[in-house]
């Protein structure tokens, strides 16, 4: 199940976010950063999806 977060995270990375937590504040974080740049969003789903 993990790969398939992480390759959701790499595609799309608010949604690698939110099956990792659900709707939250680390969501609402990568939007934001997804929509800052698309590279900060991928680094910060990634580490969401590979803390836990």
């Amino acid at each position: 199940m993990d790969v398939i977060r992480i390759l959701a995270a790499i595609i799309l990375p608010p949604l690698g976010v939110f099956l990792q937590v659900g709707i939250g504040l680390h969501f609402w974080l990568n939007i934001l950063l997804t929509l800052l740049g698309y590279i900060p969003g991928i680094i910060h789903a990634i580490w969401v999806v590979l803390r836990k």
